[in-house]
């Protein structure tokens, strides 16, 4: 009679059970193509009342009737494992106590040994020639209980198997000819009753045939040979030798054993016999249970293992854990006895595997991965002809099903494999693993024969689902207006952009690394389309009407994602054809106005809005401008990012779109100065302290040098250079240049302006100050020494300029210490102007001028020393320099620039002298001969001139006690020879003064009138030699020296000696330096001419 559990393979496939929240199908949008693969509904793995209870009785059959010793990794005790199984088939108490009761009570089944003999190594050699012809009998001996290492037991291993086992229960196996290492491969099955009492014999023997004697002779090898055959011929004719035996007692063997025996001796001698390779198996026949009796064994094991899997895969989402494959040892104990029992291959068993774990995975939450191993079982056994019928169907409609559902987890992937979850990327890989080893079955493509390749079911299915995604997006976007209708459009873009990025980013490496399927190109080109055919209906349904600054904003925002989406195009290489979105810009160009008019109210609202707000304090000790002007950098900040947000396709079109870009910059930047300098003005009406409104108008100034700093990054936040390698081919030469950079230069322009008035109204402040304490420091008292004198000045600057330095910035600082420094040189030149005649407040003025170089230099923080070192600046030093000086100081530095000016004049234009001169220190002498005179003006209306030379230890005052001495006179004689010698008695130190100096005076003698000067030559002393050194001179060379003419009234030391009117040492010597310039401008020729 045929049972439940029977029909349970041939009945309608079941609906199979809701999937869990990660895998919810989504409702279907449209039909699947005809050329996808056909789902096909699993089995359910759920069972009827009556075939669980059928099911349960086979498992708790087969746990009272477990064989052999437990593997290491198994369960021991029975009741652990009836436990076990009334928890996984969810059997109350006392239903199981029932069932456990009513399986007692079945029949036992025949208990069996299932032996295989594998092969035998390094057996003994029997025969003449050295080897045996090798053969087995075996049994199982019952009835006999003799513990392991007794005595009797050893006599029981010594007992051939002949004489301890009937015959009828004793099995043979083939006979090997002439080897020492036999392989038989012959499986036995021996049946038991007791385990406890049973034992498994082995006898090994060598069979030997009738033969004659000249036969063993041609045989023989060696003389082991010969007495091998005088052995035999004591024996009976035709009786086989013993080889060796094995005695294993069942009780000892576990479920299945593997392992190599050695072959034990009846006597003592050659105990070395060899080694037998023995496989056993312990196995149940008629077993009681109705599931044995009316099903296979294949069949009833499937059902066991989907039952037990299913259990342990909610036992881990009760946990909270994803099951990894790996089943718990209760679970896997119960499974290995069934399976040993029922004597299942591991073919077989790979192949219920394969079904249940296809099955479940369709219906349950884990790993995919668990589905390699049998896999590669299968694949690695498979032999068609191994499987009838109905399994082949079985198989083949398993790989059908797996494939149907792989393929609708692929096509909703987005929501299956949520990368909100962190591992979906990698059980969606693992997913695709598994259907491309399936596909690469062996088995699935003799039973599938007709099957497309995967990569293209899978491109078709990606391709599908995509659009599936779309539709159900846009029914997430559903508007009720024509406002809300571009909201809902702009949310559809993005989330399509979205998608694409996570295409690109995650899931197209992982399609093209297992498939070659390249998800990216396939999901843009679908895409794109459907975005594009909304898009293109939007906007043609907006251009009806005015567009409102809401209705702008929306198509602005929708115009920058829908740039974002088409920037993701694949390369043209990876792609046919034109796009749907080429030229999707020519939809939003009547939008245009509307984008930059908002761009631009929206900045002068939040720039009137900043200014209004502000209250002119710096934001920090290193940040010196105010609030406002950050919120303004911020407005050109978004201006410039709507402006690249825009980038607009078209050349010209970009470049006009530019060009109004720095328009509204620019105007906006002027507007900001009006509004900043009006809102300072408003708070200093307010403010009763001076202090507070310098502070505001420092701010004021800052915030407009940081709005210049930033109009002049527009050049490379608005992208000008791309701009015009773009416009190149549009637009004539140099258009760029005029139009954009002349906006922006006017702009610059204007603000340097306005900080340049700024910085100028805070110089007037201090400009005053200045001025006073100069005109004070030329009043203070004589007594008061110079670096006393100045102290006010400097700590009036020192307290001005660093409260200006804390509140500027350094631009605007640096240009407010330019126009003091300028109009402090101004009041100190006018200053020593009038105090020319006073030497004591030129030093002060002098010592002024020092100090204030070092203060607006202030360590390299200030002015660099081209900024101070001007043409008005070195003047003045000069000039303070000669005032501050004495009449006798001012006369030394006379004769150092005629030292000079003798040292660089190299023409002979008025004639020249010779001299030689040398000192001796022993006597405090100077020698000088005076040797000649040539080439002298002819002065004397006759033609020529009555020379002689004076000569002058110059400066008088260090050489009071020496004389003038004269030359002979010649008469009418341009190149008088005077060879005359003249000695001073002079100490060495004044001579070796600066301007210490042999002046020498050619005159030419009249004899009525005043004489008239011919030129003048200065020698200085210093280079006189004998001077310098301890020895007397030598040797003294000639001295050629070219007259010179004095400065007519140029000479600023003269002019300065001159204006001292009180000094009479000053007046005598400007006196005689004036007289012989007279005496020189009466005569021609002049130098140079």
């Amino acid at each position: 009679m045929a049972t439940p559990l029977s029909h349970l393979q041939r009945r309608p496939p079941l609906v199979r059970q809701a999937i869990k929240i990660r895998r919810r199908r989504v409702r279907d949008l449209q039909d699947p193509p005809a050329h996808s693969a056909q789902e096909i509904e699993p089995p359910s793995h759920h069972l009827s009342p009556e075939e669980r209870a059928l099911l349960y009785e086979e498992a708790l059959y087969t746990v009272l009737h477990r064989l052999g010793q437990p593997e290491p990794s198994h369960v021991r005790e029975a009741s652990e494992l009836l436990s076990y199984l009334q928890e996984a088939f969810h059997m109350p108490p006392d239903e199981h106590q029932q069932m456990l009761q009513r399986v007692q009570k079945l029949e036992k089944p025949i208990f069996c040994l299932k032996a295989t003999v594998k092969q035998a190594k390094g057996i003994l050699g029997k025969d003449v020639s050295g080897f045996s012809d090798p053969y087995c009998l075996l049994g199982i001996e019952q009835g006999v209980s003799v513990q392991a290492g007794s005595p009797g037991s050893r006599r029981r291993q010594k007992a051939v198997v002949r004489h301890t086992i009937p015959e009828e229960q004793t099995h043979r196996t083939q006979v090997v000819e002439q080897t020492l290492n036999p392989v038989w491969e012959e499986t036995f099955i021996l049946e038991f009753e007791d385990i406890s009492s049973s034992s498994f014999h082995l006898d090994m023997w060598d069979m030997d045939t009738v033969e004659s004697v000249r036969q063993k002779l041609g045989e023989l090898t060696d003389l082991h040979g010969l007495r091998r055959i005088f052995k035999e011929a004591r024996k009976d004719k035709g009786q086989d030798d013993f080889l060796g035996n094995v005695v294993v007692r069942l009780q000892d063997l576990r479920c299945r054993e593997d392992h190599w025996y050695p072959l034990e001796p009846c006597t003592e001698t050659y105990p070395d016999r060899g080694r037998c390779h023995l496989q056993f198996q312990l196995i149940h026949k008629r077993r009681a249970p109705a599931a044995s009796r009316s099903q296979p064994s294949y069949a009833v094991h499937l059902l066991l293992l989907q039952q037990l899997v299913s259990h342990e895969v909610t036992q881990h989402q009760a946990g909270s854990t994803s099951w990894d494959g790996s089943l718990s040892p209760h679970a896997a104990t119960i499974l290995f006895l069934h399976a040993t029992q029922k004597d299942l291959s591991d073919f077989h068993q790979s192949m219920a595997q394969w079904l249940a774990y296809s099955r479940l995975y369709q219906s349950l939450e884990f790993p995919s991965s668990c589905l390699l191993h049998p896999i590669t079982s299968i694949e690695y056994q498979w032999i068609q002809g191994r499987l009838k019928g109905e399994q082949l169907e079985e198989l083949a409609a398993s790989f059908s099903s797996l494939l149907a559902y792989g393929l609708s987890l692929i096509r909703k992937f987005r929501s299956v494999f949520p990368l909100s979850v962190a591992d979906s990327p990698a059980r969606l890989q693992s997913l695709l693993r598994v259907l491309v080893q399936m596909c690469k079955m062996k088995a699935f493509g003799e039973l599938r024969p007709d099957s497309a390749p995967l990569p293209r079911l899978v491109a078709q299915t990606l391709k599908t689902g995509t659009a599936e995604w779309f539709h159900l997006k846009q029914q997430h976007h559903q508007p009720m207006g024509l406002l809300e209708a571009g909201k809902a459009l702009l949310g559809l873009v993005q989330d399509v952009v979205g998608d694409l990025l996570q295409c690109r980013h995650t899931w197209n490496k992982i399609f093209q690394n297992t498939l070659k399927v390249d998800l990216f190109s396939m999901a843009f080109a679908e895409l794109q389309w459907l975005v594009a055919k909304r898009v293109q209906d939007h906007t043609a349904a907006v251009a009806g009407s005015p567009v409102s600054p809401e209705m702008g904003e929306s198509l602005f925002q929708l115009y920058v994602s829908l740039k974002e989406l088409y920037q993701l195009r694949p390369d043209p290489t990876d792609r046919d054809g034109v796009l749907a979105l080429d030229g999707f810009h020519r939809w939003f160009q009547p939008a245009i106005p509307s984008w930059l008019q908002k761009t631009y109210s929206v900045a002068l609202a939040r720039v009137q809005r900043a200014v209004q707000m502000d209250e002119l304090v710096p934001l920090g000790e290193l940040t010196k401008h105010s609030t406002s002007a950050v919120d303004l950098s911020t407005c050109f900040a978004q201006i410039s990012r709507t402006a690249r947000q825009l980038d607009w396709p078209d050349p010209e079109e970009a470049f006009m779109i530019t060009v109004k870009f720095v328009e509204d910059t620019c105007r906006l930047a002027l507007v900001y100065c009006s509004l900043i300098k009006a809102r300072a003005r408003e708070l200093s009406a307010s403010q009763k302290d001076q202090g507070q409104a310098a502070n505001m108008l420092c701010v004021v100034v800052n915030d407009m040098e940081q709005l210049r700093l930033v109009i002049g990054k527009l050049p490379a936040q608005l992208a000008w250079e791309a701009l015009e390698q773009r416009v190149g081919a549009v637009l004539e030469q140099g258009q760029l240049q005029n139009t954009l950079h002349a906006q922006l230069q006017g702009a610059l322009a204007g603000l340097s302006h306005e900080i340049r008035t700024g910085v100028r109204t805070l110089a007037r402040q201090l400009e005053v100050g200045i001025a006073t304490h100069i005109q004070k420091l030329v009043g203070v008292k004589e007594s008061v020494l110079p670096e006393d004198a100045i102290l006010p000045l400097m700590k009036f600057l020192e307290v001005k300029l660093c409260y200006m330095n804390t509140n500027l910035v350094q631009e605007n600082f640096s240009s407010l210490l330019t126009l003091l420094w300028t109009h402090t040189l101004t009041v100190l030149i006018e200053a020593a102007a009038s105090q020319r005649s006073c030497p004591l407040a030129s030093s002060r003025l002098k010592v002024a001028l020092q100090n204030l170089e070092i203060c607006f230099y202030a360590e390299g923080c200030g002015l660099p020393p081209a900024a101070l070192h001007t043409d008005d600046f070195q003047a003045l030093q000069r000039d303070l320099e000669l005032q501050a000086a004495s009449s006798r100081e001012l006369i030394r530095k006379y004769f150092c620039s005629r030292i000079q000016r003798q040292a660089e004049t190299t023409t002979e234009e008025l004639g020249a002298v010779t001299v030689k001169a040398s000192y001796r220190a022993s006597e405090q002498k100077l020698r000088v001969e005076l040797l000649s005179a040539s080439s002298l003006l002819p002065l004397d209306s006759n033609g020529s001139s009555d020379p002689f030379v004076q000569l002058t230890l110059e400066p008088r005052h260090e050489f009071p006690e020496l004389a003038p001495r004269e030359t002979q006179k010649h008469k009418k004689d341009l190149h008088p020879l005077f060879d005359e010698t003249f000695e001073f008695l002079v100490p060495a130190e004044p001579c070796l003064k600066d301007g210490a100096c042999l002046l020498l005076t050619v005159l030419d003698h009249d004899t009525l009138g005043a004489d008239d000067l011919e030129g003048e030559a200065f020698l200085p002393l210093r280079s006189v030699p004998g001077l310098t050194g301890t020895e007397e001179p030598g040797e003294v060379p000639q001295t050629r020296l070219p007259l010179t003419y004095p400065a007519l009234n140029r000479d600023p030391i003269l002019q300065l000696l001159e204006s001292r009117k009180g000094d009479r040492e000053a007046q005598v010597f400007v006196r005689l330096r004036r007289q012989r310039a007279r005496q020189a401008s009466q005569h021609a020729p002049r130098p140079g001419q």
